[in-house]
């Protein structure tokens, strides 16, 4: 998953350690290892919460089915990322049906609540945040022009020739396979999370 689906599967707003869940999840993938345990308790849990998502999407055979369509469409070792960003698409689409707070209420408060952790963020995350803030990357991606811009900054970082640039024609193509992919499988990824943050 990307960005907004790790964000929003962070907690419910307003229990004690949901900044802190809300900044593990966000810092994740900057955090390397088990550098992890530097940062305070709940932060790791955000962080231990990112990688069992991860992890759970990476293997669930939905997704596993999108990442073959994509492979077979030619993005290969890219699928992955490409459906993890096909994900967050989907969500911010249909975001009102997850949620009964608003995509736009959503971003403006999540972007609050992480702008007062600037400082805890790893370099790499301070470097980003600002833009992907300024610019509402979380909001952009409710629109397949909005995927498209962020696949096409992923591509300029990736080797030549991932494709990227290009991956939202296939999204259009096939909009209602991804569609019912994301259907199926969203629903058991928040039941899961739900029982993680529970235990």
């Amino acid at each position: 998953m990307n960005f907004l689906a790790h964000l929003f599967l962070s907690g419910a707003p307003g229990s004690a350690p949901y900044a802190d869940v809300l900044l593990g999840n966000f810092i994740a993938d900057s955090v390397p290892g088990r550098q992890f345990e530097n940062y305070p308790p709940a932060v790791q849990i955000g962080i231990r919460l990112h990688r069992a998502i991860d992890t759970f999407t990476d293997q669930h055979p939905v997704v596993r089915r999108s990442t073959q369509r994509l492979r077979a469409a030619g993005y290969g070792k890219y699928a992955g990322v490409i459906s993890d960003m096909f994900l967050d698409h989907l969500l911010a689409r249909n975001f009102r049906e997850f949620s009964a707070e608003s995509l736009p209420d959503f971003t403006r408060r999540v972007y609050a609540l992480l702008a007062a952790r600037e400082a805890e963020m790893p370099p790499r995350v301070q470097h980003f945040f600002p833009y992907m803030a300024q610019q509402n990357w979380l909001l952009t991606y409710a629109e397949t022009e909005g995927i498209s811009r962020a696949l096409s900054g992923l591509s300029r970082r990736a080797s030549a020739g991932s494709g990227m640039e290009t991956a939202a024609t296939e999204l259009v193509a096939n909009y209602e396979e991804y569609e019912a992919d994301f259907r199926a499988f969203f629903p058991e990824l928040q039941q899961y999370v739900a029982g993680m943050l529970d235990g």
